[in-house]
Parts: structure tokens; sequence; C-alpha cells
């Protein structure tokens, strides 16, 4: 009855427009002053949320992809690689998908991939007959990428909150995030087949071709270079976002030349305000999950789970059934910071591996972005293509349906999330 009366009050406060930090926060210490805890509990827990090196990553990463954002770089990636695929079938939607691939494995931004991409890629496709509606929703859903391929903000978060290891978390993302490319791609490439609308586009010479890619390597190399070093330990996660955040001013202001003093002051002041958002919601998160925990909320779930719950499959499919719930009025940080805690004394119990969790809990959250009505990807599609939400909204249902079915491949096939981090 606890546990149900803490819900509701959770859920009444975010349906009251209460900001998720200061629900979370607030609601957290009313816990603790009503459980007899002393609310010195309060600045202990906010100093120790934010007292972490791992979470360094988190702004640096943030002001890397608006820096990449603000200089341009998503246009001449778009440019590269339409120069080489754009005359296949639907080989604009496939120059789309992939471009997103390869920001979201700079930016780790899922906002900023949408963003970065879509400005280019909606009227070029527009113009080439895709259906709007189509257009529209492959770039929400192609945005969604850049939370699953690492780096990964979200997943940063995760690996904070259940103390595993961030590169083994990134390094799971890969297999996924290709199979996700992979399924889009497919779906681009038969729509594009069996489209009355459709007309393909030219095949570009080799000095377009040429020129494109040489304007795109310095973007390029920065991608390979910080997956790389993360994967075979050159650096940390956290280092990783120093030097990305480097490479990218180098890319943009010295190679490229399109980063001048005023979009590097818009860039730091947007990478501030998320920053302080996202470390605010993380700090409220600590103090109510410790209020919880106190009231052995997480313990009791996890035994009404291990008595009721006896398959894997039951239980994965019940908490993707909630996220898919909480996706309709909840973004995806606080999803992760209200749900991880209370799940997680559950994976031991089932015998899930928390790593694999992580990459599951991922691509459900990933859900939430193109879900209305709060999907942030949503609006900012809307805002860039200037569209309706609702033209939107439909244009993203196939693609939803196949990330459900990336998530099914990797439970059927745990390897595709586990073989790179812990057998390659």
């Amino acid at each position: 009855m606890t546990t149900v009366l803490i819900l509701v009050c959770l859920f009444t406060l975010l349906l009251a427009g209460v900001p998720v930090a200061f629900a979370l926060g607030g609601l957290g210490l009313l816990l603790l002053i009503a459980g007899g805890f002393s609310p010195l509990m309060v600045p202990q827990g906010l100093l120790s949320s934010v007292d972490s090196f791992v979470l360094i990553a988190v702004p640096l990463f943030i002001l890397m992809s608006n820096v990449l954002l603000k200089g341009g770089v998503g246009r001449d990636l778009f440019a590269a690689v339409q120069a080489w695929v754009g005359h296949w079938p639907g080989g604009l939607a496939v120059a789309t998908i992939v471009s997103c691939g390869i920001f979201a494995a700079i930016s780790g931004s899922s906002v900023a991939t949408a963003a970065t991409i879509g400005t280019v890629a909606i009227p070029e496709m527009t113009a080439r007959g895709y259906p709007r509606k189509f257009v529209l929703g492959l770039l929400a859903a192609g945005g969604t990428l850049g939370i699953l391929i690492p780096p990964s903000i979200p997943m940063i978060v995760y690996g904070v909150i259940t103390e595993e290891s961030v590169i083994n978390l990134f390094l799971a993302g890969v297999g996924p995030g290709l199979l996700l490319m992979g399924l889009f791609i497919a779906f681009a490439m038969l729509y594009a087949r069996f489209s009355a609308d459709y007309r393909p586009s030219p095949k570009a010479d080799w000095p377009t071709r040429g020129w494109t890619a040489l304007r795109a390597l310095p973007t390029a190399f920065l991608a390979f270079y910080i997956i790389s070093g993360i994967y075979d330990g050159s650096f940390t996660p956290t280092e990783a976002s120093a030097i990305g955040l480097i490479g990218a001013l180098i890319v943009t202001a010295i190679v490229l030349r399109t980063l001048t003093w005023k979009k590097l002051w818009e860039a730091i002041v947007e990478a501030m305000t998320t920053s302080v958002a996202i470390l605010l919601i993380v700090a409220g998160a600590k103090v109510f999950g410790k209020a919880i925990t106190l009231y052995r909320i997480p313990q009791e779930i996890s035994m009404t789970i291990a008595s009721s719950v006896d398959s894997q499959g039951v239980f994965v499919l019940l908490v993707a059934g909630v996220l898919l719930l909480m996706g309709l009025v909840m973004e995806t940080l606080s999803m992760m910071l209200i749900m991880v805690p209370v799940l997680a004394g559950s994976l031991a119990v089932l015998g899930i591996d928390p790593i694999w969790f992580g990459v599951f809990f991922v691509i459900m959250v990933e859900c939430a972005l193109i879900t209305p009505p709060v999907g942030l990807n949503l609006y900012v599609i809307q805002a860039v293509g200037k569209a309706g939400l609702g033209e939107i909204s439909l244009g993203v249902l196939p693609f939803l349906a196949l990330m459900l079915v990336s998530v099914l491949a990797i439970f059927l096939w745990p390897d595709i999330a586990l073989w790179i981090p812990f057998k390659m």
C-alpha cells in the first residue's frame, strides 16, 4: 500500500507540471521526514549524486554535441553519405540513417542527432518525392540512435546508478545499434521500392564523392577515434568526452572553419542549460532513491517479483509494458532514474545480466523519445520540419515497431549485445 501511495504522489506531482528534479527531491525529503529519518540525508545525497568522476562525461559530451551541431558537421556527413549511396533504392533515406548513426557515435545525444541531420535531410528527401510523413518519422526514429550507439549519456547515467562498467555498457550498445540501423535501412529501401511517389536520385560523379568524403573525413575519424579508444582501453569514457570535445573544436574551428565565436558561445550556454537540468534530475533522483530504499520498497518489489514472476521472459515483458506506458508521460532520463533503482535488485534474482538489461532499458526509453505527448524527438522534428505533431506521430509508428523487434531479437539472442564486451 505504501508503494502505491508513493507512486500516486509522484505521478500526481509530475502530471501537475512540477519539474522532475523537484518532484523527486521534494517527495524524497517528505518521505524521509515522515519516516523519522534525518533530513541531513538530503544534502548528503545531493553531494554524493554529483560527486562522480564518470558523470563529468555528461556535460562534456553535451558540449561536444552542441559544438558539432553549431559547426554544421551534420550537413557535411549527410552530403558525403548521400554522394556514395544516394542512388540506391531509397538512397536518401539510407544516407539519413547512416548519417544519424555516425553523428550518434560522436555526440551521444538523441536530440542533437535528430536536429542536426533533420535540418539537412528533411528538405532533401521531400524534394525527391518521399512522403512527408515517412520523412518526419524516419528522422525522429533515426535520432534515437544517439542514445544507443556509444557514447551514450543515458548509459553513463545507468552505469552510475547500477555501478556497472560504463565501457562495457558502451560496447554492448554497438551490436543492437547496428541491428537497429540495419532494420531501419531495410525498411526504408523496401518503402522506396513500393512507393509510387519515390523518385530515384542521380548517381554522384567521382569528384563530388571525393570532395564530400574529404570534407566529412575529420568528423568520421573523430567518431572512430573515440569508439576505438574506449574499446581498447586507451581512455575512460570521461577522458573520451574531454578528448572528443577538443577534437570537435579542432574539426569545426580549425579544419572546417565553420565555428564562430558567437556559435561557440551559443553552444556553451545551451550545453550548460541542458547539463544543469540533467544533474538536477540525477540529484533529485538520488534523494528519492535513498528514501524509497529506507522504506524497503525496492526490496519488497524484488521479493514480490521473485515470488510471482518465475521467468526472465515474463519479467522483461512486464518491464517493457510499464516503460511503454511511462513513455507516454515521462522523458528518458526520468524513467531511468525512477525505474532502475527499483528494478535493479530483481536482476540477480532472475539471473538477468545487468549490462544486457541496460541495453534493453535504453532501447525501451528510445521508444519514449518518439511516443506522444512528451517524446522529445517529436518536438525537435516538429520544430525543424515545421510539421504537426499528429503527422510525425503517425510517421514513427513503423519505426517504433522495428525498435520493438530489435528488443525481441536481443532477448532471443543476448549475444547481439554481450558478444563485443565479453567475448570479442
